[in-house]
């Protein structure tokens, strides 16, 4: 599926956002749907309610988004008017989209950025701020409160919707352009991940318009020190044509600095029990801790998953860094979008 920022740069489209949410709805504030006259990308949670917001969006394309129809703000009452068993109250945030602004969403995908609409006055626009809140693009916008994720506020002219676009959390290295990789990096394409995809043939890859939006490729012959560069916090996981290879970079990633957040990087290794054993063997002798060593997981996915087509490897796998990923939820909130899409 494509996603509501690609689809927001072709056509002229409505961008749905979940604006405000009490009690117990699909989605939570900040999950978008982009509707254009033909289709739609993202989901605010399917059902009724999905239902209802695509075809006033499509109302609002028809009205050919005039000034006094810009931005709205609906709410929706999920089990009596929707007849959804949720229960809830859902507001939502419809929006002509402006080019200008999904053009530079766009391009800072891997940067914060949080935009300031104006729902009631037309003629107050909207704005785009970077993390620290300074102003990127667009009018002047009131002060507003970057803690609190995306909300609504109102003040003299009217309400006014914060939406945090946030750079997703999650970083997996990913070494390996066969099969299982390249399942992987499909498996992972609509995940809230950044997936940094590393061969050293160049050849492996598919052609850039086929790959996700959140992949970024890296043909090297120096994998390693890509490692060596790595953020803390990063997944690694190797999965190359080459036991030689893997083993080089298994000895890299142990080898990363700590006692900091550096060790907490999470490793998996493509390979069976008796690999795992060689591998232990190989970088004990090479001075890796008994503790790193204990870390790494090898064989990679799910327990309970026997399949070895690449296709089952890979969702086995992305069920895995998903557990690993929501597991450091706490520590680091807005990791990953966590989402129900249950009716």
């Amino acid at each position: 599926m494509e996603d509501w920022l690609t689809a927001a740069l072709r056509a002229p489209s409505v961008l749905v956002t979940v604006a405000i949410v009490e009690g117990s709805v699909p989605r939570e504030p900040g999950a978008k749907m982009l509707v254009t006259r033909e289709g739609f990308a993202g989901t605010i949670g399917g059902g009724h309610l999905e239902h209802r917001a695509i075809e006033l969006a499509r109302t609002m394309l028809e009205e050919g988004g005039g000034q006094e129809r810009t931005a709205r703000l609906e709410r929706f009452a999920l089990g009596p008017s929707l007849g959804q068993c949720c229960g809830g109250i859902a507001h939502l945030a419809f929006e002509c989209v402006d080019r200008e602004q999904v053009a530079l969403l766009d391009v800072r995908r891997n940067e914060d950025t949080w935009r300031v609409v104006a729902l009631d006055d037309p003629s107050a626009g909207w704005a785009l701020l970077d993390g620290a809140g300074r102003l990127l693009a667009g009018a002047a916008v009131p002060p507003c409160d970057r803690t609190r994720g995306t909300h609504v506020f109102t003040d003299a002219s009217g309400r006014w919707l914060v939406d945090a676009v946030l750079a997703p959390r999650a970083h997996l290295m990913l070494f390996g352009a066969g099969h299982v990789g390249a399942a992987i990096v499909r498996a992972l394409a609509e995940l809230p991940c950044r997936v940094t995809w590393v061969d050293e043939r160049e050849d492996m890859f598919p052609p850039a318009a086929a790959l996700p939006a959140n992949v970024t490729v890296e043909a090297t012959d120096t994998p390693e020190a890509l490692v060596a560069q790595a953020a803390p916090g990063t997944t690694f996981l190797v999965l190359t044509h080459s036991h030689a290879l893997d083993l080089r970079l298994a000895f890299a990633i142990l080898s990363r600095p700590g006692p900091g957040a550096n060790r907490n990087d999470w490793f998996g290794l493509i390979g069976s029990d008796t690999k795992r054993r060689q591998f232990e063997h190989r970088l004990r002798e090479r001075g890796i801790d008994a503790a790193r060593i204990d870390a790494m997981v090898c064989p990679i996915g799910l327990p309970g998953i026997a399949g070895k087509a690449p296709a089952v490897i890979a969702i086995a796998v992305a069920a895995q860094l998903l557990t690993v990923w929501e597991s450091a939820c706490a520590d680091q909130p807005g990791l990953l979008d966590a989402s129900s899409e249950s009716n």
